[in-house]
């Protein structure tokens, strides 16, 4: 963790100063939304309500963060547990469309704006696209991805792997339509 970062935690646990807080937000803001956004299946509203819950969580509970892990791991792990909870919340509810993730559904993109990747990546599991997302996109290690998810180690290499299998064939398929 940077001394600068490490600085704003201290101020925020020891003070409970809302202005290193913020400063910790806007560092992490983007980065979180995006990877809530991508577990969310570019759901924005959604992703934005767990980006949201995630920085009251971590406020609520900075205390208990021990610099163990970089304080954005312990941030990453928070927004994924909020977000499977959501998950679990919506699938309870009846509200998530389980049919949206069948692999006989048409793979044309929702939205104009997508790329091949951000739709081939809605074949991934949920825990497949966070996996994939903390370590291509915001450049975490194995371990670093392992700790943010609370998973073994073997288990987010293999996903990797398994991820790369799936995103290969789903590309092919593309090609040839």
């Amino acid at each position: 963790m940077a001394d600068n970062e490490a600085a704003l935690v201290a101020r925020v646990v020891t003070d409970a100063d809302q202005a290193a807080f913020e400063s910790l937000v806007r560092r992490y803001q983007s980065p979180l939304r995006s990877f809530l956004r991508r577990l969310t299946r570019n759901d924005f509203e959604r992703a934005d309500d767990l980006a949201q819950e995630t920085f009251m969580k971590a406020y609520t509970s900075i205390g208990t963060y021990r610099a163990q892990a970089k304080f954005g791991t312990w941030l990453y792990r928070i927004a994924y547990n909020a977000f499977l909870n959501d998950q679990r919340n919506r699938v309870a509810t009846a509200e998530f469309d389980e049919s949206h993730h069948s692999p006989t559904q048409d793979f044309a993109p929702s939205a104009s704006d997508e790329s091949d990747a951000d739709v081939a990546f809605r074949w991934l599991s949920d825990r497949e696209r966070a996996i994939f997302d903390l370590h291509y996109k915001k450049g975490m290690t194995h371990q670093e991805v392992a700790t943010a998810l609370e998973l073994p180690l073997g288990t987010v290499k293999s996903d990797l792997t398994r991820g790369i299998e799936k995103l290969k064939e789903v590309l092919r398929g593309r090609e040839q339509h």
